[in-house]
């Protein structure tokens, strides 16, 4: 910073408490150290900051100008020792959360405004990816905390503990499909088999594992990597497709018909994954310890 801390504070109480002696008394130091400051800070900007003809000081029109930005740069200087100080105590600088979306729960929202709360000045970043993406983006560092549809497995470097939320899945198809004109009635799986499947693949995996726990495949597939993309699939009527039931209330109610089938709906439950191989800072360990709580955080 070109221009002194001290002489920025010392111009900043005078202006707010119109006097020097007073400026002085709050900031602990003498009225001649606050007065050399302030002529100081005006020889170093070439301008005059007050008028001294008067019994009290009064800002000049240049001095009015530049008291916003010495507090905007005072706002900034402590909002940079908040930060330092919460870095020095084990805050990580950025989070990077990675979330499927099968996970949504009404705590969500809270859980993030209390995060904001309890550390404004983390920057957050939120990821959207399924199954072996999520594991593959923890692995790589990309993310520091993942929200994932339980697996059979994980590997050795990944931790994985069960969240209190589940997720329901259900089949859709666009209101103008044939498999809709079942309307409540179930839908054999043949039939199922027979009719294009929108499936969920992924980068790392296309297949994965949770193929041979679904109860029912299609002979023929579309694929698409998020179930958002599925979505927008299966309102334009190209087949049925397995859908988070929060996904279709939010973005698709009135245009998805919901497939009545043996073995759907189906309830998911969720796993938040972390990389054993990287210790979690501050905020992430907060997060991932409210998460498996269960409970809305204060």
């Amino acid at each position: 910073m070109r221009h002194s801390p001290e002489a920025l504070h010392a111009f900043a109480e005078a202006a707010t408490l119109g006097s020097f002696s007073a400026a002085a008394r709050k900031l602990g130091k003498r009225q001649s150290t606050v007065s050399e400051a302030i002529a100081n800070l005006e020889i170093d900007l070439g301008l005059t900051l007050f008028d001294r003809t008067t019994r009290q000081p009064r800002l000049t029109e240049a001095g009015r100008a530049m008291l916003t930005q010495v507090r905007r740069v005072l706002d900034a200087s402590e909002q940079m020792d908040r930060l330092a100080a919460q870095m020095a105590g084990g805050l990580e600088a950025r989070l990077t959360l990675v979330v499927s979306d099968t996970y949504q729960s009404d705590r969500y929202e809270q859980t993030l405004a209390s995060l904001e709360q309890r550390f404004p000045e983390l920057e957050l970043e939120c990821l959207i990816a399924e199954y072996e993406d999520v594991l593959d983006i923890i692995q790589q560092g990309r993310a520091q905390l993942g929200l994932v549809a339980t697996q059979p497995t994980y590997p050795p470097d990944i931790g994985a503990a069960t969240i209190a939320e589940q997720s329901e899945i259900g089949l859709f198809v666009g209101r103008q499909h044939p498999l809709a004109q079942y309307g409540h009635e179930e839908v054999p799986h043949a039939v199922l088999r027979d009719t294009r499947e929108l499936r969920l693949n992924t980068f790392v995996d296309p297949v994965g594992p949770r193929a041979e726990t679904t109860p029912v495949r299609g002979l023929r597939r579309w694929s698409a990597p998020s179930y958002l993309m599925l979505l927008e699939m299966a309102v334009l009527g190209f087949g049925w497709t397995e859908l988070p039931r929060w996904l279709v209330d939010h973005f698709a109610a009135d245009r998805l018909h919901e497939v009545q089938a043996r073995g759907w709906p189906r309830h998911v439950p969720v796993d938040a994954v972390w990389s054993r191989k990287r210790t979690l800072g501050q905020a992430g360990a907060w997060l991932l310890e409210t998460m498996l709580a269960g409970t809305t955080p204060p």
